[in-house]
């Protein structure tokens, strides 16, 4: 099958953009708290960096590779994480690695980055692929078909296989229980509040913080109770689980420092459920929704999936298209959409002095789409991503993972998870779609759809 023609390209629907200048206090901290994607312009999509002052302070938006090497690579120890992204996550998070910042951060991906190797996320593989084919299995597709409320099942599938590499299944039949606890924490607790912008003192309420205390006091019951235990176990000598959870327990500092405090541990637990297990269902969802629409390119990844085995070593080799899809996917739809840092110390990027305290904003959002970065970027078109065709691509024009030091630990994990997934679905189901109303994407922290995407799955004929 040939790349697709101009009559047949995809181009999902994206929220407006905005062809006016800075946005007004007010409306600013409407558009923040409703859906931050709005707040972007059209000028954002089409020149290499913003740069302007506000009631908030200096703001430049890179959204060119030079500089984005330069924030994340280069000159990474000048540029810390915003007090904002701390004050939105900070009461679930604080003890993170998502969060935390300095020698704390170091420590901390010191002694976790030995447990994430690309070698001992292999060992995974066939785990995985149970979980998968467990899950689909569970659908009992027909001919006929079932309507799926797609988050919801990858969601549900997700956690799956975060509960059996993870805890080797202790979480049982909790994962309703999380995805609700999740949805209503993205929904509420984790939307950026005006007083979290203004720099109110935390202990002024915020409306979205109040609506989610029971969901955040569940997650951090649950896993409290479960690093409680595990610990118990593993001092006991009572045959406690190789699984990652006892991993991170007895991890230790290769500089000779102590290992995670089980505060540490059930922070980073929460950190890898919502940056691993949550980004993860929203990036497979996306991809069953623009397969839907592009039976083409479904045609393709059926075919891998017919032949894909997990048992091969290089069984990630013999799905081209499927990562292709996938990237692609991230691309349009990256699950973290806006990184913000803050410079330490004054700086130069690209052109432009920038004074300590400034905020520098790189958007995946932005830069995965942009006009001077790629073609034809609204399209869904996947053979950009095909072998032949990514060392054209600029490291740091696709940056779904992050990049330099601050990358995420677990894209192995999740690009290896994603992969086994759509090939265990699609080696069994069709996928429809049942509206040509296309799903809106919001930015609640993660990239999700305004509205619940529903899909038809068939069984596939033989």
């Amino acid at each position: 099958m040939d790349a697709t023609t101009a009559d047949t390209i995809f181009r999902p629907a994206i929220p407006p953009r905005r062809t006016g200048g800075p946005l007004p206090l007010l409306p600013f901290l409407w558009v923040s708290w409703r859906d931050p994607l709005r707040m972007w312009s059209e000028r954002h999509f089409t020149e290499p960096q913003l740069h302007g002052n506000s009631a908030f302070g200096e703001i430049l938006v890179v959204s060119h590779p030079e500089g984005v090497r330069h924030v994340l690579t280069e000159n990474a120890a000048n540029y810390e994480k915003g007090d904002l992204q701390r004050r939105v996550l900070g009461p679930m998070l604080a003890e993170g690695l998502l969060l935390t910042e300095g020698e704390v951060w170091r420590r901390a991906r010191r002694i976790l980055a030995p447990l994430f190797t690309p070698a001992k996320m292999a060992t995974l593989n066939a785990r995985m692929a149970e979980v998968c084919q467990a899950r689909v299995a569970a659908w009992s597709l027909s001919a006929r078909g079932r309507v799926l409320d797609i988050d919801s099942e990858m969601s549900g599938l997700t956690f799956d296989i975060l509960s059996a590499t993870m805890f080797s299944d202790e979480l049982g039949g909790e994962a309703r229980g999380f995805e609700r606890a999740l949805n209503q924490f993205l929904a509420n607790g984790a939307r950026i509040d005006p007083l979290d912008v203004l720099g109110a003192p935390d202990w002024a309420p915020r409306l979205g913080r109040l609506a989610s205390f029971r969901s955040a006091r569940f997650f951090e019951q649950r896993v409290t109770t479960l690093v409680e235990a595990r610990r118990a176990r593993i001092e006991a000598d009572a045959d406690a689980p190789d699984d990652l959870l006892s991993a991170l327990l007895l991890a230790r500092d290769e500089n000779g420092g102590p290992g995670l405090s089980d505060e540490e541990v059930a922070a980073n637990i929460l950190t890898f459920i919502l940056a691993g297990h949550e980004t993860t269902a929203r990036a497979l969802g996306w991809t069953l929704h623009l397969l839907s629409r592009q039976p083409e390119y479904l045609a393709r990844l059926q075919i891998e999936a017919d032949a894909f085995d997990v048992s091969d070593p290089k069984w990630a080799e013999s799905l081209p298209w499927t990562r292709a899809v996938l990237d692609e996917t991230m691309r349009l739809f990256p699950p973290a959409p806006t990184m913000a840092r803050k410079a330490l110390a004054d700086d130069e990027i690209g052109g432009q002095p920038i004074k300590a305290g400034a905020t520098v904003i790189i958007s995946p959002w932005i830069l995965q789409r942009h006009s001077l970065l790629w073609d034809d970027p609204d399209a869904f078109k996947p053979e950009r991503f095909l072998p032949q065709n990514r060392k054209s691509i600029d490291r740091y024009a696709y940056i779904p993972f992050s990049a330099g030091p601050r990358v995420c630990i677990g894209a192995a994990f999740a690009i290896q998870e994603a992969m086994i997934a759509l090939a265990s679905i699609l080696r069994v189901a069709e996928v429809e779609a049942l509206t040509t109303v296309e799903p809106r994407p919001v930015h609640q922290i993660t990239l999700r759809s305004r509205d619940p995407m529903r899909l038809r799955l068939r069984a596939r004929r033989r």
